[in-house]
């Protein structure tokens, strides 16, 4: 850039050309940019120009997306958030404010904003790209059909979702907030699978449509219909009744049903009988994917954790949150994210609570892939009076 503004002074507001002129043009530049991420929370800066990097700013910088949008995340997220608050605050990133509004496209949005599942926001408008981004999001979910221009954005927008919905969850859990990062987690699902949360999760099984789910829920076999792997389960004449699909839509149900994740997960809490308050804890968690390798073949055993997602516009592979917290107080002790392929160790590390006492935690696998195969454990807690309070009380009592 220094080369840069020699050419061309007058497109950079230059008034001279030399070193000195060049020189404050650039130091003036940098203060400018440095000034507002130290703004937005990204960086501090010292008055003798030493520069450090903040938290928000690190997850910025992570995921690679841009100031605003992280400013934008910490200051709209709170403890109450939930899937629908996470999705306004995605769909309001600053990734999305360069989207195209063509010509005649306000009255295409006014007609899909008629059938979407959640009213916009007071405060929407039609011009504005981030309330395209919004309308475009729900009819994902929705799986509404749209013209082949706003295909192509809703395509954009789901390909810079998945990271945005990485950071918002990290943003949470800097907070230390349960439900909200849970709630953001079930958005990548949705983003990925092209569903709501709600909808019937044997919907992401392509070309599923309500009147399979209804024969299969009808079906009065020995055990319910009701997961993907019950398919796999089903004797092939049963299963060609239920689904009654041409063969080349039946390959498609098979590879998304042999791809569908079975994750055995088991945990163990380091030196559980010897926690004390305000100490910190262990929790090693392991994940396997259930597969039998002598039945694949190298390809397919490569192929693990690859994601079956018909409408997401990116080749993606498998993400898992595992996060400890108390369902109670909406309290989130600690979160890693992992990726897996047949299995993976991952130590959750959090301080113990400060008052002593029995404590009930809870521990999720998340996917940010595939809807349905969360998992949930309960994890008992037994906290000890540390040293110090031990000490403290018996001085009190040494005192009476």
């Amino acid at each position: 850039m220094y080369r840069r503004l020699t050419k061309n002074p007058n497109y950079y507001s230059l008034q001279g050309t030399s070193n000195v002129h060049l020189s404050e043009h650039m130091s003036e530049m940098v203060e400018t940019v440095l000034g507002d991420l130290e703004e937005s929370k990204c960086c501090k800066m010292t008055d003798e120009g030493d520069v450090s990097p903040l938290n928000l700013g690190m997850i910025a910088a992570y995921y690679y997306i841009q100031y605003q949008t992280i400013e934008l995340i910490a200051s709209s997220i709170t403890a109450k958030t939930k899937t629908r608050g996470v999705m306004e605050i995605l769909s309001a990133a600053s990734e999305f404010a360069t989207l195209p509004i063509r010509h005649g496209e306000e009255k295409a949005l006014r007609i899909l904003e008629r059938k979407l599942a959640h009213s916009l926001p007071d405060s929407a408008q039609f011009h504005d790209p981030n309330t395209k981004a919004l309308i475009l999001l729900q009819c994902h979910f929705s799986r509404t059909s749209i013209s082949t221009d706003l295909r192509n954005d809703q395509s954009l927008i789901l390909a810079e979702s998945i990271k945005i919905i990485q950071a918002i969850t990290d943003v949470i859990s800097s907070n230390g907030w349960l439900k909200p990062a849970l709630a953001a987690m079930e958005l990548s699902q949705m983003v990925v699978q092209g569903l709501w949360n709600k909808d019937h999760i044997l919907m992401q099984i392509p070309h599923f449509t309500k009147g399979i789910i209804a024969r299969c829920e009808a079906h009065d076999g020995d055990e319910p219909i009701e997961a993907v792997f019950d398919i796999l389960t089903l004797d092939d004449e049963v299963r060609n009744d239920l689904l009654r699909l041409p063969d080349e839509k039946m390959a498609d149900v098979a590879v998304f049903c042999n791809n569908y994740p079975n994750i055995d997960v088991t945990f163990n809490v380091q030196d559980a009988d010897d926690v004390v308050a305000s100490d910190p804890v262990q929790v090693v968690v392991k994940l396997e994917r259930e597969i039998d390798e002598d039945d694949m073949e190298e390809d397919e055993i490569n192929q693990l954790g690859v994601v079956s997602a018909p409408l997401y516009p990116k080749d993606k592979r498998e993400g898992w949150w595992v996060v400890i917290g108390d369902t109670k107080t909406n309290s989130l002790f600690s979160l890693k994210r992992v990726s897996l392929h047949k299995t993976q160790k991952v130590t959750l590390e959090f301080m113990a609570p400060d008052e002593p006492g029995d404590y009930n935690l809870t521990l999720f696998c998340m996917s940010d892939s595939y809807l349905g195969c969360d998992q949930e454990y309960s994890v008992p807690l037994n906290v000890a009076v540390g040293e110090s309070d031990d000490e403290e009380s018996s001085e009190e009592e040494d005192l009476k």
